[in-house]
């Protein structure tokens, strides 16, 4: 093990990690000039009381930040019990969000419930469909079963901004610079109702895979950013039956207000 990864297993230099990685959220938030875009019918969602999951790509994480602009005591998400998913979470509690571990390797099915439980409960969450460890922008169809079981709509959301750079990980993550500009697009609501057939699962996964790429290939073309492109899919037939332990990163409850 590399001094590096014996360092990181110290409890005080996660803290003091997860703090930097806060206050960089928070700093990132203020100073980019952000603009949102969405259809009526999502606004409607949006400002609302209505549950409802949101959707976008791993890759992206940073910037759903802005799309809750307030009332993070309501913001919950679900987040890998890696070390690296772990530190993101810490962060996430210093701007007073609440975080919910697990992932499609750990803790899915306890995640699955309390996801549940939210939705039940009238909040929106959040779900990175391609999370935690790829194929990137390529979704599984954990968010279709939740979604269908809960009886809440997807809206699929993506941005980009002008100032970032693209990271040489799995995800190509987005990392954001203070003072650019910054655009989130929102897409049309995708509905799973209860009883829904297999194959009807596999369109609305496929539909909300091609919006989120065509949501996050706009914002990438209008703030003068290289376009990402997805990873190949993987067609293994046991992929395509996962269901519930599927979903990544959670986020949720928007702040109700209307978007800028």
């Amino acid at each position: 093990m590399s001094w590096l990864k014996r360092l990181g297993k110290r409890r005080a230099v996660r803290r003091l990690a997860a703090r930097a990685a806060g206050l960089y959220l928070k700093l990132v938030h203020r100073t980019t000039r952000w603009q949102q875009e969405m259809p009526d019918e999502t606004r409607a969602l949006l400002t609302g009381d209505s549950p409802f999951i949101a959707a976008f790509w791993h890759g992206r994480m940073i910037m759903m930040r802005t799309a809750w602009p307030g009332r993070p005591r309501d913001f919950h998400m679900l987040i890998s019990e890696h070390a690296d998913g772990q530190m993101i979470a810490r962060g996430m509690q210093h701007l007073g969000f609440s975080t919910i571990s697990g992932s499609s390797r750990r803790g899915g099915l306890t995640a699955l419930r309390e996801m549940g439980r939210r939705l039940t409960e009238g909040a929106a969450v959040g779900i990175t469909p391609d999370g935690p460890k790829g194929p990137r922008m390529r979704a599984k169809a954990g968010v279709i079963a939740a979604a269908r079981r809960a009886g809440v709509p997807i809206l699929p959301v993506s941005g980009a901004a002008s100032r970032s750079l693209l990271l040489g990980t799995w995800d190509r993550f987005c990392l954001v610079f203070p003072f650019g500009r910054g655009l989130l697009l929102w897409g049309s609501p995708i509905t799973v109702p209860e009883g829904t057939d297999d194959a009807t699962v596999e369109e609305a996964r496929l539909a909300l895979e091609q919006q989120l790429n065509r949501l996050t290939a706009e914002a990438d073309r209008r703030c003068g950013r290289p376009l990402v492109e997805p990873a190949a899919p993987d067609t293994a037939p046991h992929e395509r039956k996962r269901t519930a332990a599927s979903s990544g990163p959670l986020v949720g409850s928007p702040d109700r207000r209307k978007s800028a």
